[in-house]
């Protein structure tokens, strides 16, 4: 996850048959988020959304530092 990405934690996500996601957009901050995933429902309202909080994954870099 590049640094940038780890300044949107949080994230909407589309739920897709077959157990498939997509990221519909990032965000800093949930209030954003839940705005953001109004005007989506009203603009697609059959579609499923959820908010995600998506933690990083340790960059390689802290994970060699770690083991030291």
């Amino acid at each position: 996850m590049t640094y940038s990405e780890r300044l949107y934690p949080w994230a909407i996500v589309r739920l897709l048959p077959k157990m498939q996601r997509v990221v519909v957009g990032r965000y800093r901050n949930r209030s954003d988020a839940e705005g953001h995933l109004q005007a989506i429902k009203r603009l697609m309202p059959d579609g499923e959304f959820v908010i995600i909080f998506d933690l990083p994954e340790p960059m390689d870099e802290e994970v060699e530092e770690s083991r030291e």
